[in-house]
């Protein structure tokens, strides 16, 4: 499991260290780590109380970029609805010269939320990640950085969210930190609702700050939580979703349809899962589905890539999209999701969703 820490000011820059090597974490190692909720729960209870009054939630459109921004769940922390990722990029797959140029065209483009982790190429991609922003003078109270804890080193002190990973205790750790300003809001990442709950419960109980927001997983192949699960969360206590993988870790990009390609991420041997899931009989059907759904981009004037951004869009729970990209024409192409969402119209929703068939039914559903 891991904690998101959504920092509004100061520098992102960490102490030198070891770093140890990155390695692939495939979605069952999360399940490893479920026993540990106890010791992540204590998080919540380090915080001070705050509640934002006056928040506006109506999404608002940036005059010269076109970037639209919507409150990351029921807080007043104002994020592009499109934000970028450095997971398996920065510090791993793409030089720091090409890391700067996806930054400089994100940022242009209107993007204020850059997504990073302390595990990410082993702490690298965090270092690539402030120095990009100091060496472009960039004012950091513009800026939303999210980094993640838990899955630091190879080492026990380097792992989880004891005193001795975060400055000796998470409790005081986390005091520490919020109350130097280095971090304003406090998340989740790969909790399951229940989870979340008991969070909000510990920080309720003891009149410390909750979660604000929940990173999931979400694509065209991947919507229970986002839509059914979280919703509910929203509207009890103000959860809001910020999504990643709209891609699916490249497959919605439809360039597995004749196999792995060689520079993909399926072809590195860390990512084995992926190909694995990429080659088998549901990976498959999936991409059978992406050639219908390659008709409908076509009628709207858009990518397929496009459309399945602007499908995690167009539902009004998710605060921002993560994008992750390995090359400037990558991202500029999925930046363009903003104008096709728009043309995400109910009946074009309805299309997609009878092509894929795996529409979530919610508690509303079964009562109408």
């Amino acid at each position: 499991m891991q904690v998101s820490i959504a920092c509004t000011d100061h520098n992102l820059k960490r102490g030198n260290g070891d770093h140890s090597k990155q390695s692939a974490t495939s979605p069952n190692v999360v399940n490893q780590a479920r026993a540990k909720f106890r010791t992540v729960a204590i998080i919540a209870r380090s915080f001070g109380s705050f509640t934002p009054r006056h928040i506006s939630l109506k999404e608002s459109t940036g005059k010269h970029t076109g970037m639209k921004y919507r409150n990351l769940g029921k807080s007043g922390l104002r994020v592009s609805c499109l934000g970028l990722g450095t997971w398996v990029t920065f510090g791993g797959q793409i030089t720091d010269e090409i890391a700067e140029q996806l930054m400089s065209i994100a940022y242009e483009s209107g993007v204020n939320l850059f997504d990073t982790a302390e595990v990410y190429a082993g702490g690298r991609a965090e270092i690539i990640l402030g120095n990009i922003i100091k060496k472009k003078c960039w004012r950091r109270s513009s800026l939303v950085i999210t980094t993640k804890l838990y899955w630091g080193g190879k080492a026990e002190t380097e792992r989880g969210l004891s005193r001795k990973h975060i400055i000796e205790e998470i409790v005081r750790a986390m005091t520490y930190v919020i109350n130097q300003g280095m971090a304003m809001y406090w998340g989740t990442s790969r909790w399951t609702a229940m989870e979340i709950m008991e969070a909000y419960s510990v920080a309720r109980q003891f009149n410390l700050i909750p979660p604000v927001c929940e990173q999931a997983e979400y694509h065209l192949f991947q919507r229970e939580k986002v839509e059914v699960q979280l919703p509910e969360l929203y509207h009890k206590i103000g959860v809001g979703a910020m999504t990643w993988s709209p891609l699916a870790c490249g497959i919605i990009t439809g360039k597995y349809e004749n196999g792995i390609p060689e520079s993909s991420r399926a072809s590195m041997k860390s990512y084995q899962w992926l190909k694995e899931k990429i080659v088998s009989e549901d990976g498959r059907k999936q991409q059978a589905k992406l050639k219908e759904l390659n008709h409908i981009a076509e009628k709207l004037g858009c990518t397929l890539p496009q459309l399945a951004v602007a499908w995690c869009l167009r539902n009004e729970g998710v605060s921002s999209v993560l994008l992750g990209t390995s090359n400037p024409e990558q991202l500029t192409e999925n930046l363009g999701a903003i104008q096709v969402l728009p043309k995400m119209t109910s009946h074009v929703v309805s299309e997609i969703d009878h092509i894929l068939g795996n529409r979530p039914y919610s508690k509303k559903d079964y009562r109408s």
